[in-house]
């Protein structure tokens, strides 16, 4: 036979108190006292008490559990700051709102990546799903999602995925535009490009941005040398080393990402290269690292807090039913460059270090 799963009941009975009061604990309520909390919190660890995050949500009144996708391998270095700024604005808007979120990272290489996702959101009960890059596109996993009576919403889709779900970003395109016009506005004219994981298609349209931007300077954009990372310090400091390492090497460094961005600036110190004078290099999102290497990256800002809370906002109006049956729609953020110390006017009498 099995043994019958501990209560909450169990919980009040074993530490001496009210249900009330062990679900206050439990969520982290305020006025309980020391000493109660962790008989409570004892009771919990000596029962092996487990919370069922549905009966929660449905005891409390919330809607439900809602899951925040993020494309990532545990076993590999993770991005600093992307993934926890969504995080945060998300959860704040579901606590608002009364809903719990659940994050998940999922290897986007791997084979069983949308059995991964499809497994989570039936083991945990989930209503809405919110995808990021590579997965907002994968427009298969999304109608699978749906199919299973589970409603979606995208974070950065770069093109599929704005057919068949609710989705918010900033204008990719622009932003690789924008910024390369400021290194172009500097005197730069050889210039490289460190994008993201295959499938990332926002990242993509960064370097269709960087290409219009040298169109428009009647330079030639295959003239551009583009290396694929994987949006890691490590994959930024290996190809910049590559990049650098070219007969005609750049005088600007573009990468898709801040993580990418500050590794290339530890190998340029390396090669005792002088930033900006020798050489620029440029990040995008403006997470927290961008300001704390030297020199300070310049990079593209965009608003993930905000993308996260309008991920959620458009999941829950769908949920709701306010939204039910309107055309899909994605909600643009704006993205602005932010001018900082790792580029700046090139003066052409310099040329780069050999390595």
């Amino acid at each position: 036979m099995t043994a019958r799963k501990p209560t909450i009941d169990d919980v009040a009975r074993h530490s001496g108190v009210g249900r009330t009061t062990v679900s206050r604990v439990l969520n982290g309520g305020p006025n309980v006292r020391d000493e109660v909390r962790r008989r409570v919190l004892a009771s919990v660890e000596s029962l092996n008490y487990r919370v069922n995050p549905q009966a929660r949500s449905l005891a409390g009144g919330g809607g439900g559990m809602l899951a925040l996708i993020l494309a990532s391998d545990l076993e590999a270095e993770p991005n600093s700051f992307y993934a926890s700024a969504l995080e945060l604005g998300a959860l704040r808007e579901c606590l608002s709102l009364g809903y719990q979120l659940l994050t998940r990272h999922v290897p986007p290489q791997s084979p069983d990546r949308r059995q991964q996702v499809l497994e989570l959101m039936t083991a945990q009960g989930c209503r809405g799903l919110i995808l990021t890059p590579p997965f907002a596109d994968d427009v298969a996993l999304i109608e699978e999602i749906r199919a299973r009576g589970c409603e979606v919403a995208t974070i950065s889709p770069g093109g599929p995925g704005r057919s068949v779900a609710d989705g918010v970003g900033i204008d990719d395109e622009a932003g690789g535009h924008d910024i390369a016009e400021h290194l172009l506005q500097l005197g730069h004219r050889r210039f490289a490009f460190i994008s993201g994981i295959e499938g990332h298609l926002s990242a993509e349209q960064r370097f269709d941005g960087l290409k219009r931007a040298l169109c428009e300077h009647g330079l030639d954009p295959d003239d551009v040398e583009m290396a694929r990372g994987d949006f890691t310090f490590r994959s930024g400091s290996l190809l910049a080393a590559r990049l650098l390492d070219m007969p005609n090497p750049p005088t600007a460094l573009i990468c898709a990402n801040d993580d990418m961005a500050a590794g290339a600036l530890s190998v340029a110190h390396g090669r005792g290269l002088d930033l900006p004078d020798q050489l620029s290099i440029t990040g995008f999102d403006d997470t927290p690292v961008s300001s704390i290497v030297w020199p300070p990256l310049t990079t593209v800002h965009q608003p993930l807090k905000d993308m996260g809370r309008e991920a959620v906002l458009a999941l829950t109006r769908r949920l709701g039913g306010s939204g039910a049956g309107a055309p899909w729609s994605f909600m643009t953020l704006p993205h602005a460059v932010v001018p900082r110390g790792s580029a700046g006017r090139l003066l052409p009498q310099l040329v780069i270090a050999e390595a």
